[in-house]
């Protein structure tokens, strides 16, 4: 059986990468916290959301975060959840993002996360598990980003917009009531937009509805009830949007 392994325990350890394991309940949360490495955060069942003062990403099955050193972030796991990560010293790879993304986990990287979960924190690095430690990091490092995410703007008054949409989104808003609601033009608000969040309002709004999808899927809740929830006309239109961005269907994301 896996070791379960917290990443603050290992902050010191003289290896440039470390396996972790950890089986979950569901609905588990880790509270806000950071460690100096960076961590490549994958569900081998189940999905994680990870929240940060700049944004939050999902990461359904098949997919990882990665979560670079420093950065402050709670996690919260949807159904129960067999995470597969690995801790990764800046050293290690400088070339690594600077900032959170969501990355395609091929089968390779797959098996070698699996494989890093159950080898020895004081593993030999010239070795066959160095070896695949190294393997690994190259793995993370060519893995293709995937369009999910929802920065967080800086900006006081659209922050706490953006927060609330997160709470109740609808993809009907507009731009219009979002400009009126801060007492804004509609050129200074779109343009404001695309500053503090680097998206156009339409592409962060169609971004935060599937990311709010995602863990209802998960849980297994029907396609049609998310899609009128979110505010598309129906389970068509919504599905459309979803295949586009991610390639398949929603229903390849509830539970079989």
């Amino acid at each position: 059986m896996t070791e379960h392994r917290r990443p603050d325990d290992f902050e010191d350890v003289a290896r440039p990468v470390v396996g972790i394991g950890n089986d979950y309940p569901p609905s588990f949360e880790l509270a806000e916290h950071r460690h100096r490495r960076g961590q490549f955060l994958y569900a081998a069942s189940g999905v994680v959301a990870v929240s940060t003062p700049d944004g939050a990403w999902v990461a359904p099955p098949e997919r990882g975060i990665w979560i670079p050193g420093g950065t402050p972030h709670a996690v919260r796991m949807v159904g129960s959840v067999q995470t597969r990560s690995v801790l990764i010293d800046p050293a290690a790879c400088p070339t690594l993002a600077d900032a959170c993304r969501i990355v395609g986990v091929s089968p390779l990287l797959r098996q070698l996360l699996v494989a890093a979960a159950d080898i020895p924190v004081e593993y030999a690095e010239e070795g066959r598990d160095g070896l695949v430690m190294q393997l690994l990091v190259a793995e993370v490092d060519r893995a293709p980003v995937i369009p999910i995410a929802v920065p967080f703007p800086r900006h006081a008054m659209l922050a706490a917009r953006c927060h609330a949409f997160m709470e109740q989104p609808r993809a009907t808003v507009t731009i219009d009531q979002w400009a009126d609601g801060l007492a804004m033009n509609r050129r200074r608000f779109t343009r404001l937009f695309r500053q503090e969040t680097g998206m156009s309002f339409a592409e962060w709004r169609q971004q935060a509805c599937l990311s709010v999808a995602l863990p209802r899927l998960a849980e297994g809740e029907a396609i049609t009830t998310i899609a009128l929830d979110l505010g598309y006309d129906g389970p068509a239109s919504f599905s459309t949007m979803f295949k586009r961005i991610l390639g398949v269907p929603p229903s390849r994301y509830r539970p079989s």
